[in-house]
């Protein structure tokens, strides 16, 4: 359970960055190049708005199967704000196990970063 939630987790998390990174590059040709047509932005604007959505509602659903503290679920929402924050939220809670839930090697998790007891090659 906990690895396809993983797995859900990062696809929603890349998504919004990507999704913002959409949204600047349209912003930055309305704006700043002041191409004569809209840009793509209130297209781009709708995809990002329910990108996010999505992404707050992943991280609420995938908070406990991934035995997430109050203080990981917060930081995974507040990484919603800033631009491409997810995604750097993504690769901190993969170094840091939180992608692996709380059975993480005995239920299927990632586990790629927990060190093995006994020595290679034994």
């Amino acid at each position: 359970m906990s690895s396809k939630a993983a797995l859900v987790f990062r696809v929603a998390a890349v998504a919004e960055a990507l999704s913002w990174l959409g949204l600047l590059i349209g912003m930055f040709l309305k704006y700043v190049v002041d191409a004569s047509n809209e840009g793509g932005v209130p297209v781009l604007g709708m995809v990002h708005g329910v990108v996010f959505v999505l992404y707050v509602i992943t991280s609420l659903s995938v908070a406990k199967p991934l035995g997430w503290r109050g203080k990981t679920l917060v930081l995974a929402l507040l990484a919603s704000i800033p631009p491409l924050f997810t995604w750097l939220f993504e690769k901190w809670a993969l170094r840091n196990g939180k992608l692996d839930g709380p059975q993480r090697l005995s239920h299927g998790g990632v586990g790629l970063f927990v060190r093995s007891q006994e020595p290679i090659g034994v």
